[in-house]
């Protein structure tokens, strides 16, 4: 079987399975309605899930940044709490409260709601 006819296959099972099981999950750049960190600078920061653990727990998302850029975040064990790191770019916090961090040199306060 040819490349081609390999990805039309593929188009089609990925195409017929999302119908069936719904959209998938937004990526970076795009409309997620899980989670939301609204900050103090005002801006909102999407997180789009892509991995839950068995417990519930987002193992690994996208948080968006701006229209164009996301971040893949990964969860890290902690004793309390939460924390996703990503590249230069980590949140952590209990339950709705929490502070995301650009670096060591800038942290903004945000509360995270559910959509």
């Amino acid at each position: 079987m040819g490349n081609s006819v390999r990805l039309l296959l593929f188009v089609a099972i990925s195409g017929f399975l999302a119908s069936f099981l719904g959209p998938a999950p937004a990526r970076a750049g795009g409309l997620c309605t899980s989670l939301v960190l609204t900050c103090e600078d005002g801006r909102t920061y999407p997180f789009c899930p892509i991995a839950v653990s068995e417990e519930g727990e987002i193992a690994t998302g996208y948080l968006t940044l701006s229209p164009r850029h996301g971040m893949h975040m990964r969860l890290v064990p902690m004793g309390a709490g939460y924390r996703y790191i990503g590249s230069g770019v980590w949140f952590e916090g209990i339950r709705s409260q929490a502070v995301l961090y650009f670096g060591e040199s800038r942290s903004i306060a945000c509360t995270v709601t559910h959509e």
